[in-house]
């Protein structure tokens, strides 16, 4: 089993995690609530959100990215 999946898989999980909470402030920011945009409108702006976090990961580097989230490598 490689080792790498596991918090590649964690890595992924956590982003998609941090950009929801991101896209619902951005959503109450613009004084609008969940229930007014399509499905595919709020998977959009998720879909922002992450790119927002891989962009700042590519920006910062990999290993501070995984502290800042709280996942570890060896745990």
């Amino acid at each position: 089993m490689n080792p790498f999946s596991k918090v590649n898989s964690k890595f992924k999980q956590a982003i998609r995690e941090k950009a929801i909470k991101r896209a619902e402030t951005r959503i109450v920011l613009a004084k609008k609530k969940p229930q007014d945009f399509t499905g595919d409108e709020l998977e959009v702006i998720v879909q922002e959100e992450e790119s927002k976090i891989y962009s700042t990961i590519k920006e910062k580097g990999v290993l501070a990215v995984l502290a800042v989230l709280g996942i570890g490598i060896f745990g």
